[in-house]
């Protein structure tokens, strides 16, 4: 199968979060998924409110799995880091979504593809920005144009760096 340019968003909001989303990234790389942008660490306000903020990233790459294969991949790296079931939209150890997988859409009764709830998430546009420039796929519009339309108040890029692990130097 041919390589797929695709995009992944990360988020934690228990724990060690910075530490989170490096080791989904680890295992991402280490499950076919060669890293071409990483963006910045932000860090949201959480939706809903009744739970600690989240630290968030996007990384875009290239992955010869399908998108099916992919999502069993991203649920896998999720039990392996501890995250357990609880309820929708609440706090989790680690959260890997599958944003965009080429240039199409893609539907099923468990994956769609762009990601249904991009146009409203300033804390997933927010680092979509930095790895995604120009018109998205399907949706034609740059994430910063449907930021632009949000209250991106709670969304603020911290200093930390989500760095592939390829990139760490050891000396």
């Amino acid at each position: 199968m041919a390589e797929i340019d695709t995009v992944i968003a990360l988020g934690s909001n228990l724990g060690d979060r910075i530490a989170n989303l490096r080791g989904g990234l680890a295992e991402m790389v280490q499950a076919s998924f060669a890293v071409t942008a990483v963006s910045s660490v932000w860090e949201t306000a959480p939706v809903p409110a009744d739970q600690p903020p989240f630290l968030n990233a996007a990384v875009r790459g290239t992955t010869v799995l399908g998108p099916l294969d992919l999502l069993a991949t991203l649920k896998a790296i999720e039990q392996r880091l501890g995250r357990t079931p609880s309820r929708r939209w609440g706090p989790r150890l680690i959260d890997l979504d599958i944003l965009f997988y080429g240039p199409n859409s893609f539907e099923t009764e468990d994956l769609q593809i762009p990601h249904i709830r991009i146009p409203e998430r300033a804390f997933v546009l927010a680092p979509l920005s930095e790895v995604f420039e120009g018109p998205l796929p399907v949706l034609g519009r740059t994430a910063q144009e449907l930021m632009d339309a949000l209250d991106a108040s709670g969304v603020e890029r911290t200093g930390l760096a989500l760095v592939p692990p390829a990139a760490h130097s050891t000396t």
